[in-house]
């Protein structure tokens, strides 16, 4: 089991280990908003991205465990032509960090709002725009969720093959890559975004996953928290089936699946995007264990009366075992269950808001 974890927020970077409990052991870039971390296991090397907002985006690395940081280069956009259209080519945030296959020791990649893909081959050394998806005409139908910038949120390397990638934008739908970034297709068959005019609602370009997860044993299956529903796909994102129409809530941000049962996976609704708060102030993590067919409602141990909370798309992980989940909220609670989320233990109820928790 690991036994580290990362916790992301508004005003810093936690480490919490277990030895007999859980508790804080750690502590970086307080008072800094640290909008993602990535812990590395081919080379045990840490990654933080910080966004301070006039000051810009700041890249950390730490080779120690997270003992000392220091300063690393940051993705950084061309010159815009002038009269191009779309968004400013200028970094706004870094929202996603993951590693390259465990054949491409040093490989990072690094999504972006405005929705740019950046690749490192030397460990955060150096970062370069991926051009093909960057120059894709579909690019400026992009747009922000609840941001004012389309992003890239999700990351997810075929563990068979790390040539090929699956990407999620908010809102610019799901591209998958075969061969390293070369060249990318749209994969979107079956979504639907009730947000859109019924002409548009199916059109996989303005779609809006809000997270998007595979199951590393079984790659073909991937899992998507959608702006307005659940969906599963069982042949590597081509095509998409909802679940869970009537329940749970079909809103909300975050997904994890179990590392070995594409089967079994996580979610933690939230009230209507209008509200963005666990419905009826309760906070519940739903599980299924049968592909979505049906879903269990987990609530042992976590607050269910004026528990106003909101868990990110990155804020909820799971470990190696698929037993370990850490869940963390916008008005700073955490959480962790040892037992598939059957019994959640509270490991903080005063932490900054939580952008992100990441075992590592």
């Amino acid at each position: 089991m690991n036994a580290r974890l990362l916790v992301a927020t508004r005003k810093g970077l936690f480490t919490l280990s277990r030895r007999d409990v859980w508790r804080i052991t750690g502590t970086a870039f307080m008072g800094d908003p640290v909008s993602m971390v990535l812990s590395d296991p081919r080379s045990d090397m840490l990654h933080a991205a910080l966004n301070l907002g006039h000051f810009g985006v700041k890249m950390h690395r730490s080779r120690d465990g997270g003992a000392s940081w220091k300063e690393a280069a940051v993705p950084g956009f061309p010159p815009q032509p002038e009269g191009s259209e779309g968004p400013d080519w200028s970094l706004v945030q870094v929202w996603s960090l993951e590693t390259g296959g465990e054949d491409q020791p040093g490989l990072l990649w690094a999504g972006t709002m405005p929705g740019g893909l950046f690749r490192s081959d030397d460990d955060g050394e150096s970062w370069t725009l991926n051009r093909s998806l960057w120059d894709r005409p579909e690019r400026l139908e992009w747009f922000g969720g609840g941001a004012d910038s389309p992003g890239i949120h999700s990351i997810c390397v075929d563990p068979r093959n790390s040539r090929r990638i699956t990407l999620a934008i908010s809102c610019g739908g799901v591209w998958r890559t075969e061969d390293g970034g070369e060249t990318w297709s749209l994969q979107g068959d079956g979504l639907h975004a009730a947000y859109m005019p019924p002409e548009r609602a199916t059109d996989p370009n303005i779609q809006d996953p809000h997270r998007v997860v595979l199951c590393p044993a079984a790659p073909d299956a991937f899992w998507m928290q959608h702006h307005n529903g659940i969906f599963r796909s069982t042949d590597s994102a081509r095509s998409w089936q909802e679940v869970a129409q009537t329940a749970p809530p079909r809103y909300g941000f975050p997904v994890v699946v179990h590392p070995r049962d594409p089967d079994t996976a996580w979610l933690v609704p939230a009230a209507a995007d209008e509200s963005r708060f666990a419905p009826d102030g309760a906070v519940c993590v739903h599980r299924t264990r049968d592909g979505g067919a049906s879903f269990q409602a987990l609530r042992a141990g976590l607050p269910q009366e004026h528990a106003y909370h909101l868990v990110y798309r990155h804020a909820l992980d799971i470990d190696e075992t698929g037993e370990v989940l850490a869940m963390g909220s916008t008005t700073g609670g955490l959480w962790l269950s040892e037992d598939g989320g059957e019994q959640w233990q509270t490991l903080g109820l005063h932490l900054p808001p939580i952008y992100a928790v990441r075992f590592g």
